[in-house]
């Protein structure tokens, strides 16, 4: 009997060993694939975390130069509507001073002619009038 059962058991055994030896290389061999997928999808992830950002911040930068744009524009636009603002306000002023003149002109005639029975000439009445406005 151990001629013939410790030889079977031995190559049972053996075979068992190998089988179990072939398994082991192979979970080895599959644990340094699974490791090498793992570091590979962490360096993708990072990648993408650094085109993300790259991304966002060349976004943040156009629309920063966008608004910047547009409030440039916005400025100029309001610039040119004061200055016509302030054009058509001396206009306005001038306009209004002349008329005072002529108000200022017809009442002093009115008052004098009043006061001392005889309209006084035009050209002085207009140059009292210019004297007093002016100072």
């Amino acid at each position: 009997m151990s001629r013939i059962a410790l030889p079977r058991i031995a190559s049972i055994l053996e075979q068992r060993r190998k089988h179990v030896d072939d398994h082991l290389e192979e979970a080895q061999r599959l644990k340094g694939e699974a490791d090498a997928a793992m570091v590979a999808h962490d360096n993708a992830v990072a990648e993408a975390r650094i085109r993300a950002q790259t991304l966002a911040n060349e976004g943040r930068a156009k629309a920063t130069a966008d608004a910047e744009t547009h409030r440039k524009d916005a400025d100029a636009k309001l610039e040119l509507r004061v200055a016509e603002a302030e054009k058509a306000i001396a206009a306005a002023r001038s306009a209004a001073m002349t008329n005072v003149h002529g108000i200022a002109e017809e009442a002093a005639r009115a008052i004098v002619e009043r006061l001392i029975g005889r309209a006084p000439a035009n050209e002085d009445v207009s140059e009292a009038v210019r004297d007093v406005l002016k100072g």
